[in-house]
């Protein structure tokens, strides 16, 4: 296994959690960024062994045949896998995979991974390089690193120094100032039968509007609206999310509407463990876009970093000819769908706190270095023991350009059943060019939208 220790790792444990701001970096460290960092802080050189190539700027323009609003072609489409991964050997490759990929390949004799070239393809906007590079210098951690001060716009801690930056660079990167969707999900049984649940987000990100500071955002990160299609007996419920910076000043508000009752009531349970929108009980609020919300319950250690197999430029799964019974298989989702590729990921571990409550007592994040997009969680229960294994295969939105997931999916090793959404194959994909305002997302707005 290549665990690469970064020598300022050890500022972790010297930044006691004192409840002060914790420092920024030097301005020679930020200096790096662009040089022999990419401008989000991932190594820009390849690895000695040839198997991940050099950053080189990620895709910056779209395919000649892409066009608005059509699911994203494939600029990889011509590679071929140079590695399949299954049950019969992937002990050989322990030291690139997960606990929760190994757990994988032991429960399912279905499941496989077939590996492909790497292709480093995340890209951010001109922009969100500018503002990162400055808040190298002056993003802070605040509140026992639950807040972030001193930052717009960009990556907050492209240098990171401890697990808690590392997580805000996720949770803070670029996602477009506005955008809607449709995050169909379906929750099949263990033997592949399932219900396609429709549902439409809207998504208005205070962080990402130009010339906002954190300061400016009134300590609200986004706005996120969900609206149920279908089926009948869940259509018209819908959930509105004020996502607050520092939930420890402001926790994250939250009202849901419900057409039987036809009233709109806070609903402050949406957040950490508690059960996501019709989601069989197996995704927890705190697993939206693989891990939201408040960071108070865990402590986060940054490990370092590791090469491993993960999902990347998932864009045969994304194509818009699938429908969900293509994908959907039972344990797993369709893997001569999947491609994965190696890539070099920082490794963050968070251990439940002495008398908080969460049913994962632990869970390891690994965050790619190339865009701060959360790829694979392994999730352990109360007794320590892998519980399960979540990752989200990411493209380049490249018309924006936006490296994020297209699917997640969140697989229960006991129980044999998963959750995937981002079943968007049948509808539009990403809106970016979506246009909204704070209005659309108050209560009140939600009492005339929230009409069945």
């Amino acid at each position: 296994m290549r665990v690469h220790h970064m020598k300022w790792l050890g500022l972790a444990t010297a930044l006691a959690m004192s409840g002060t701001a914790w420092a920024a970096v030097s301005a020679d460290q930020a200096n790096r960024l662009g040089r022999d960092l990419t401008p989000v802080g991932g190594e820009k050189a390849g690895n000695a062994a040839k198997t991940i190539p050099e950053w080189t700027g990620g895709i910056t323009a779209p395919p000649a045949n892409y066009k608005p609003n059509m699911h994203h072609p494939d600029p990889f489409a011509g590679d071929k896998a140079t590695l399949t991964i299954t049950p019969a050997n992937y002990k050989q490759y322990a030291d690139y995979l997960s606990e929760g990929q190994k757990g994988m390949f032991a429960k399912y004799s279905t499941f496989k991974m077939n590996v492909y070239p790497t292709r480093r393809s995340a890209s951010f906007p001109s922009r969100t390089y500018e503002y990162t590079k400055k808040n190298a210098t002056t993003a802070k951690l605040e509140s026992n690193g639950d807040g972030v001060i001193d930052a717009a716009e960009g990556i907050p801690f492209p240098i990171p120094q401890n697990g808690y930056e590392a997580v805000w660079n996720h949770k803070l990167k670029f996602k477009g100032v506005s955008s809607a969707r449709y995050a169909n999900q379906a929750a099949p049984t263990a033997s592949g039968q399932f219900n396609l649940v429709r549902i439409r987000e809207e998504l208005l990100g205070l962080y990402y509007k130009p010339g906002n500071t954190i300061a400016d955002t009134n300590n609200i990160l986004l706005y996120f609206y969900q609206v149920v299609e279908s089926p009948a007996r869940l259509a018209g419920q819908v959930l509105l999310v004020h996502e607050s910076l520092n939930q420890i000043k402001q926790p994250r508000q939250a009202w849901i509407y419900n057409p039987g009752q036809r009233r709109v009531r806070r609903a402050p349970n949406v957040a950490y463990d508690n059960p996501g929108t019709a989601s069989d009980g197996l995704r927890t609020n705190d697993m939206t876009d693989m891990f939201n919300g408040a960071m108070d319950r865990f402590d986060w250690e940054l490990k370092g970093k590791k090469e491993m197999y993960v999902p990347y430029n998932s864009y045969k799964v994304h194509q818009g000819n699938l429908k969900p019974e293509d994908i959907i298989r039972p344990g797993h989702v369709n893997p001569d769908l999947l491609r994965y590729e190696l890539h070099r990921v920082w490794v963050v571990d968070a251990k439940l706190k002495a008398g908080k409550r969460h049913i994962n007592s632990r869970r390891t994040f690994y965050i790619d270095e190339d865009s701060w997009q959360i790829l694979i969680i392994d999730h352990y229960d109360g007794q320590g023991r892998m519980w399960r294994y979540s990752e989200a295969p990411s493209i380049n939105y490249y018309q924006v350009p936006v490296f994020w997931s297209t699917l997640e999916t969140h697989h229960d090793l006991k129980s044999g059943r998963y959750i995937v959404t981002g079943l968007d194959n049948q509808e539009k994909p990403y809106d970016y060019a979506f246009q909204t305002t704070p209005e659309q997302f108050s209560p009140q707005a939600l009492r005339t939208r929230g009409v069945r």
